[in-house]
């Protein structure tokens, strides 16, 4: 048996998977909410059971970064150690990797029907590195390098570098967010759920766009305003919103072509996340897109670099589990 699992803030969910007969094959899966839960050991105690199954190997990709082995999450009190929990679920070894590391990884076991090509005219995957770009709470980003034989993952924290602008527009964003946090802008203050609100409020405030009463009226009643805005431009209710959205795209397909370069991602650019597919429409109007090409010298390589949208979002557990495999 394989143990692989998806630690987060609100949710964990476990899995174990048969990996008899030249595949894995999912005998039993389990969500746990993650808050309510002294420990990661606790969790795995409720799943497994006294008698648990005997375990070749375990995986866990965990929101925070993994060091040496062991990792504090980011948005829980808990301490994960390879060597302890090995010992908790009796398997000879065990691996923690960054959520993004195990997402990543997943992006290679999903089927053509749940992937969204952005970039028709590319060639066809290739051997080689492969980058991955996922915006939702934050701006999580990975690589999985290829060795000749097979690829692995690495993890990052690009989400946290400098934003680049490349417009004027851009730049005048730039200035803007600078001064509301006092400095350094991130790409994460950009492309994620929170991001696209900060794109909104510098375009209503700057005057590049007039909002509707729908609009008010939305904003007014609460909620969470990035989901507003989504909604809102999705229906093209809106010409604000439809600016703060398109400005969004056009923002994370400079970054995903900014990665793509950064580890030479001839294998592919795989668009992983929650918001991705919930702006798909966006996503495909041409934006992210023109962005993403819009490396001057380098245009001519990333036209033939696939790039695809994830809609499968258990791709990090799928990962995880893939990964516990090839340990075993």
């Amino acid at each position: 048996m394989i143990l692989a699992g998806d630690i987060g803030g609100t949710k964990t969910v476990l899995a174990l998977l048969d990996d008899a007969g030249g595949g894995l094959r999912p005998v039993r899966e389990e969500v746990f909410p993650s808050k309510g839960h002294a420990s990661l050991e606790e969790i795995l105690a409720k799943f497994l059971g006294t008698k648990g199954p005997a375990l070749r190997a375990g995986c866990f990709g965990v929101a925070g970064p993994v060091i040496e082995g062991r990792c504090r999450t980011t948005n829980l009190p808990w301490q994960l150690e390879e060597e302890a929990l090995a010992t908790a679920v009796g398997a000879p070894q065990v691996r923690l990797l960054n959520d993004l590391e195990s997402t990543a990884y997943g992006m290679l076991h999903l089927q053509p029907d749940e992937l969204c090509p952005l970039n028709p005219g590319a060639g066809p995957r290739r051997n080689g590195n492969v980058a991955v770009v996922a915006a939702g709470t934050g701006l999580g980003e990975a690589m999985l390098c290829w060795d000749g034989r097979r690829h692995h993952p690495m993890a990052s924290e690009g989400g946290h570098a400098d934003f680049a602008p490349r417009t004027d527009q851009e730049i005048e964003l730039l200035r803007y967010l600078r001064a509301k946090f006092n400095g350094h802008v991130s790409y994460e203050r950009i492309l994620s759920g929170p991001g696209l609100f900060n794109v909104f409020c510098f375009l209503r405030d700057t005057g590049a766009a007039r909002g509707t009463p729908a609009l008010a009226d939305r904003l007014e009643a609460g909620g969470d305003p990035s989901a507003a805005v989504t909604e809102l431009a999705l229906a093209d209710q809106d010409p604000l919103c439809v600016a703060a959205l398109d400005l969004f795209c056009e923002l994370y397909g400079a970054e995903a072509g900014n990665l793509a370069l950064k580890c030479l991602a001839v294998g592919g650019v795989f668009v992983g996340g929650g918001i991705a597919p919930k702006i798909l429409p966006a996503l495909q109007k041409g934006g992210f897109l023109g962005a993403f090409l819009d490396k001057g010298r380098f245009d001519p390589l990333l036209r033939d670099v696939p790039v695809d949208v994830s809609l499968n979002p258990r791709a990090a557990l799928l990962g995880a589990a893939h990964y516990a495999a090839r340990m075993a």
